[in-house]
């Protein structure tokens, strides 16, 4: 994935390497900011069309989340591939409970 490598070449360029503990304390923190904007834009869930999600704290999560795989040595194109026939096969049925598959 040409933005996980992007991610990767920033995070050395700028000398912002560390362990995945705490990038994955990064990443959750994140999230949590994209929680935060979905709760006060909706009235903490009164008004759910009126959901807004800044461009921003998505990308700061989507970095996190590709720093993450990088610190981890996991192929996010991989992972996404992976997790794309997974979803596939539920839907399709062959991810039942107790099938071989699971």
């Amino acid at each position: 994935m040409d933005e996980q490598r992007r991610v990767a070449d920033f995070v050395a360029r700028h000398g912002l390497e560390t362990p995945p503990e705490y990038r994955l304390l990064d990443l959750t923190s994140e999230v949590g900011e994209l929680a935060k904007d979905a709760a006060e834009s909706t009235g903490y869930g009164d008004t759910p069309a009126d959901l807004e999600i800044s461009a921003d704290e998505l990308g700061d999560a989507l970095f996190a989340l590709l720093a993450l795989a990088d610190s981890l040595e996991i192929d996010a194109s991989e992972a996404l591939e992976d997790a794309l026939e997974k979803y596939e096969r539920r839907l399709d049925g062959a991810d039942t409970p107790g099938s071989p598959t699971e």
